[in-house]
């Protein structure tokens, strides 16, 4: 098994209090409202929503996946962190970790960290342009969610408080 990782870093002008209710939080409510043409629901399906509850991504018909489940290891309102693991893969890999962590900056607005930790199966190693690829996939969902909800609480200056 092979354990490859990699960090990106977002900046977004909502704190990082609202931020994270909106998109980790009460993700499964208002994510498939902002994107309907993306994703129809996040069911959970057991558990709710916390740490050992597991969310199910259904996609709209027509897209690549039909849906994809991640168990969340943690989800901490204090410290703004949230940590989960894409499961259910068929695939090269046993699971691909995320922890994502959200830090206010001096001026009161968010620094996103996420850390993705990929685990591949057997002696298969990951090439730098499946990297590539993969994350171009995955960001192109990743950065559209994060962007349509900032403009989403910037629109409503009185939700998730």
């Amino acid at each position: 098994m092979g354990v490859f990782i990699f960090t990106d870093v977002y900046t977004s002008t909502i704190p990082p209090k609202r931020l994270f209710k909106a998109l980790i939080v009460d993700s499964h409510n208002l994510i498939p409202k902002l994107m309907p043409q993306a994703i129809n629901s996040i069911d959970i399906i057991p558990g709710n929503g916390g740490a050992g509850s597991i969310k199910q991504i259904n996609f709209v018909e027509g897209s690549q996946l039909r849906s994809m489940k991640n168990q969340v290891d943690e989800l901490n309102e204090e410290t703004f962190t949230y940590k989960y693991n894409m499961i259910d893969l068929r695939e090269k890999f046993e699971s691909i970790g995320y922890e994502v962590k959200f830090k206010p900056t001096p001026d009161g607005n968010s620094k996103i960290k996420m850390t993705s930790t990929y685990y591949t199966k057997g002696n298969f190693k990951l090439k730098e342009e499946d990297i590539r690829a993969r994350k171009e996939r995955a960001l192109g969902m990743e950065c559209r969610i994060p962007g349509v909800v900032e403009a989403y609480l910037l629109q409503n200056p009185n939700a998730y408080f």
